[in-house]
């Protein structure tokens, strides 16, 4: 094969790869405007999503200095444009409102606030929660320092969501994935779902 033929033939290859390249990207850039970006838990802050996505620049700062690691950095399961922000994973730990995250903050993405007083988000039960389904467990009820976790007479939970402030230690102490197979199942007894427009 003659040296100008095969570079002809190299040519007509990159210039192939190179459509499916740009087309790729294409429809990757289509369906991340089309991809409603999920609700997430963001360490404290006082900004609506949007404005704290402008102020965000992802350095990272806040997740390695958190003393509880329950600071992590979003995936693409989180949507696109949430990529490497900082979000909540309870598994890990609580929230011990210490600043330490906001401190480090170059922007003021992240800002002050009481975790008395304001909540980064809200305690729900799920349908594997032990305490409801099979009874014995108050293990997010003796871990809740707000008095969110209510037991009634026979032990079982319920939320109140006016002291809950999400910080998370009941999602980080509930049992439920330990004590009852649930194949790869992440989600616990307990959650914390993110909050709802205009609640605190």
């Amino acid at each position: 094969m003659s040296e100008k033929i095969l570079k002809s033939k190299l040519s007509r290859r990159g210039a192939m790869f190179s459509a499916v390249g740009v087309v790729s990207l294409l429809a990757l850039g289509a369906g991340a405007k089309a991809q409603k970006a999920p609700a997430l838990i963001r360490p404290p802050k006082v900004f609506e999503e949007k404005d704290f996505l402008a102020r965000c620049i992802k350095c990272g700062r806040c997740i390695s200095v958190c003393p509880k690691n329950v600071i992590s950095a979003a995936e693409w399961s989180d949507g696109l444009r949430n990529i490497r922000t900082p979000v909540m994973d309870y598994r890990r730990g609580g929230c011990e409102f210490c600043d330490k995250c906001i401190e480090v903050c170059p922007t003021g993405a992240l800002q002050p606030y009481e975790g008395e007083t304001t909540s980064i988000g809200k305690a729900e039960l799920t349908n594997i929660c032990i305490a409801l389904r099979t009874g014995g467990c108050t293990k997010c009820h003796d871990v809740c320092e707000y008095d969110a976790v209510i037991l009634d007479e026979q032990k079982r939970p319920s939320i109140d969501t006016e002291k809950c402030n999400g910080c998370g230690k009941c999602v980080s102490a509930c049992p439920a994935l330990v004590f009852q197979s649930f194949g790869s199942a992440k989600v616990r007894g307990i959650q914390i779902r993110p909050l709802e427009e205009g609640e605190q």
